[in-house]
This record gives structure tokens, C-alpha cells and sequence, in this order.
């Protein structure tokens, strides 16, 4: 686990990476409000343990920063301070941390309260894996599709660049259950899966829309270049038969793509994507389209 320490005084933060030397984390070290957040920005660490008293900028105006962006407001914090006072601990609480630790630490009670921090850090992030997971094809779901197109239109709005879409459907997908069964069906998703997961990129998220739609979001790419991503895919699906229980299943997809320029949300980029799907499968299916 990766704990970020953000405090102003170098006693301070010796002490704290003392106490928990032994349990084998990656401990990070900011020394002020400022420096924290950057960290916490660049470093995602698993468990903030955050000052109260800095002379930059307070711990409680770190929390609350901390707290309203998306990257980092899963993030738990533990706060330190040489004030045991109520109010102080209230605020802190309301704010969202976890915890409230008073200095000077004893060592099992940090350890202790650390431990119990990520424990928990650690069931909410399998819970959320599985709620953004599709079970069949362990790709990101609607779900997580929709958060990430809202990350990378948040992305766009502050520092511009290109955003496009690519939805594919497997070409007349029902015959395929009809005549080789729901097991296959679901094997022929999961190899239709794999490649085009094996055709993107580190940046690109291949994503299950649902049935037998896929969705891959297309960062810093243009229109006319994620048209020729999607013809690469859609060679890689035709170009071969998939093998599925004993089955030789021939399959083709159908493919739309539209680029961020002209659109207003993310909800219209899906749109016209869906709308470039439905002139690809009038066009007579296994093309793609813009």
C-alpha cells in the first residue's frame, strides 16, 4: 500500500515514518497543503495521512480540495494534529475523513487505525471493480464507461484536444444463439472481446455496452484516425473464424465512430457514434462508418 504523509514539520513526519517502518508500505512525504494535493494528484496513494496545522495551507482546506475531485475523493485520510479538541475532530469528520489521530502518536493506536483505514480502502475497491466490470466479458461496464467519458469530456473542456468513440455490434448475433446455443453466443462474446482488446491501445478503454454492443472511447484521437482504428478491428474480428465449444463460428461487425467536434456532452458523442452504427448496419453490416 501506498500511504502519503503531508505535514510541514520534519519531526513530525521522522516519527510518523518510524511507527509504521515495520509495516512494510511505500511511505510518501509532502511537506506542505500544496505539495499534498500535487502528490496526491500525481501518486493516487492508497491512504492519506494529512496535518492539520500548516502554514501554507490549512489540512481541513487540503481535505476539502482533496474531496471534490474525481481523482482523488475515494481517497481516505487520516488526520494528524496536536489538538485532541472536539471541534477540531467534528470538522475534520464532516469534511470525510476517516480518522482523527492526536500527536504525539503512540505508535500501536497509528499503526492500528492505519491498518483499519486500508482494510476498508481495500474492500471498497474490489467493490467498486466488480460493480464497473461486466461478468462475462471482464470488461468495464456501462457503468464505467459512462464515468470514464465524463473524465475524458472534463479533460477536454479544461485542456482541449480530441476525444472520439468507436460502438461496434456483431452482425446478426441472435442467429448465432438460435443456431449453436447460449453457450456459444456467450463464448463468441468473449473472443470478440479479446480482440479488440488486443487491438487498442494503453489509452483506450474497451467497454461491453450491452448484448452484443462494444464500445471502445478513443483519447487524443481524431475522427478520421479512430475510422481507421475501427477498420483495423473490424478486420481482426472478420478475418478469421472463432472457435467456440467445438464450434466454427464465422462472425463480422458492424461499426460507428464519431469525434467530439460540433457535440455539446458526452451523451451526444455516444449518440452520433450510435447513429454512424445504424448507417453502417444500412449500409449492409461488417463496415464501418462516420
Amino acid at each position: 500500500m501506498r500511504i502519503l504523509l503531508v505535514d510541514d514539520s520534519p519531526d513530525a513526519m521522522a516519527v510518523a515514518k518510524a511507527r509504521l517502518a515495520h509495516e512494510g508500505h511505500d511511505i510518501l512525504c509532502a511537506g506542505g497543503g500544496k505539495e499534498g494535493l500535487a502528490a496526491a494528484a500525481r501518486e493516487n496513494p492508497d491512504l492519506i495521512l494529512l496535518d492539520v496545522d500548516m502554514p501554507d495551507m490549512s489540512g481541513f482546506d487540503v481535505c476539502r480540495r482533496l474531496k471534490q475531485e474525481a481523482a482523488t475523493c475515494s481517497i481516505p485520510v487520516i488526520f494528524l494534529s496536536g489538538s485532541g479538541g472536539t471541534e477540531d475532530k467534528v470538522k475534520g469528520l464532516d469534511l470525510g475523513a476517516v480518522d482523527f489521530v492526536t500527536k504525539p502518536f503512540d505508535a500501536f493506536e497509528l499503526r492500528a487505525r492505519v491498518r483499519a483505514a486500508l482494510r476498508t480502502k481495500h474492500l471498497q475497491d474490489l467493490l467498486r471493480k466488480y460493480a464497473l466490470i461486466d461478468p462475462l466479458t471482464e470488461l468495464p461496464n456501462r457503468r464505467a464507461l459512462d464515468e470514464r467519458l465524463q473524465q475524458e469530456w472534463a479533460r477536454l473542456l479544461r485542456h482541449g484536444g480530441n476525444l472520439s468513440i468507436i460502438m461496434a455490434d456483431i452482425d446478426h448475433f441472435k442467429n448465432v444463439n438460435d443456431q449453436f446455443g447460449h453457450a456459444v453466443g456467450d463464448e463468441v462474446l468473449r473472443q470478440v472481446e479479446r480482440r479488440l482488446a488486443d487491438g487498442c491501445r494503453e489509452t483506450d478503454m474497451p467497454a461491453r455496452y450491452g448484448g452484443e454492443e462494444f464500445v471502445v472511447v478513443a483519447p487524443e484521437t481524431a475522427a478520421q484516425a479512430a475510422a481507421d482504428f475501427a477498420e483495423r478491428l473490424r478486420i481482426s474480428i472478420c478475418c478469421r473464424p472463432l472457435e467456440a465449444h467445438g464450434k466454427t463460428v464465422a462472425v463480422t461487425a458492424s461499426f460507428g465512430v464519431a469525434g467530439h467536434e460540433g457535440l455539446k456532452s458526452p451523451e451526444a458523442l455516444v449518440g452520433a457514434a450510435d447513429e454512424a452504427l445504424y448507417r453502417s448496419k444500412a449500409a449492409g453490416r461488417n463496415c464501418v462508418k462516420r
